[in-house]
């Protein structure tokens, strides 16, 4: 094959459909219309002498020729975007960028929120979609470029995807102030007294690995409410005598409605990473943006300090 006669249109292409199995996603992806995309499939059939796809219930299915083709095309693709972006100049204060975030509730609560507000002062041309993480197709969609980023727990991310620290997250007693239990100093008795509201992202669960740690030295506390995000558990404490655990972050800048404690009793905390893939391991606005967020993170107030 000659390569000078190729059209390299036509293997961003068929990235796309490997990616999406689907000719009206491709299409939508790579903004064609379905027949122009449909036309380009025929002649990547014509080039590589093979039919590529074939029809599924489910979409199209790769042949094994496509299939061996993916990995390697994607990796050229990926690397050519970062010869190409790294050689653009990036302005914050002038270009447009749009950037997609995949993030759990509580990381936007503790992190992205302030970091959205001081980004967007930076890059008035910036435009950030938050969205739920989904562990198990995050790297999925970042290989099809739905998420450009993800700061998460180190369990939910793969170990093809990037990563970097941004911190380490523990947490903290919270119970409103003029509590009438706090009047004497808490112990891990009278914590199991209160009656508490814990986090369940699934939703239903009254036990945490707090509740394990109890269980073996012979305790129980009172869960009496299950909340499905930690955004509501401070507000639920401060109008109530409920009591929680929670990470730190969550209740910097709001002492004047809590209490803030350590816990009467060890509680593990976690680890907060930020990922990418390595299509966008050398754009130029992306990798300004990774910078913003490591200082970001780093920067933040910690408990026990004024905001």
């Amino acid at each position: 094959m000659d390569i000078k006669r190729i059209d390299f249109n036509l293997l961003v292409t068929l990235d796309a459909l490997l990616a999406e199995r689907s000719v009206s996603r491709a299409a939508q992806r790579l903004n064609l219309s379905q027949p122009a995309l449909s036309a380009q499939l025929a002649r990547l059939r014509e080039m590589l002498g093979d039919p590529l796809f074939v029809p599924s219930h489910r979409g199209m299915t790769p042949t094994p020729l496509a299939l061996g083709l993916q990995a390697p095309l994607a990796a050229a693709l990926a690397q050519l975007r970062d010869v190409v972006t790294s050689a653009r100049a990036f302005d914050p204060a002038r270009d447009e960028f749009t950037l997609h975030v995949a993030c759990s509730d509580y990381v936007q609560a503790a992190l992205l929120l302030d970091f959205t507000l001081a980004l967007r002062r930076a890059a008035p041309g910036l435009r950030i979609a938050l969205r739920p993480a989904d562990s198990a197709r995050l790297e999925a969609q970042m290989e099809k470029g739905d998420v450009d980023l993800a700061v998460l727990t180190p369990e939910g991310i793969a170990e093809s995807l990037r990563s970097r620290p941004l911190f380490e997250e523990r947490y903290v007693f919270i119970a409103r102030r003029g509590h009438p239990a706090l009047r004497r100093p808490l112990d891990t008795a009278r914590f199991c007294e209160l009656e508490h509201v814990m986090v369940s992202p699934r939703g239903g669960s009254f036990t945490t690995p707090v509740d394990e740690v109890l269980d073996a030295q012979g305790l129980r506390r009172r869960v009496v409410v299950s909340a499905s995000t930690f955004h509501s558990v401070p507000d639920l404490v401060e109008r109530s005598d409920l009591v929680a655990l929670v990470p730190a972050r969550m209740v910097e800048g709001r002492p004047n409605r809590l209490r803030v404690l350590e816990p009467p009793l060890p509680v593990p905390g976690f680890a907060i990473r930020m990922a990418w893939h390595n299509r966008n391991h050398g754009d130029a606005a992306q990798r300004w943006v990774r910078e913003q967020l490591v200082a970001f993170a780093r920067e933040a107030p910690r408990f026990g300090h004024p905001k």
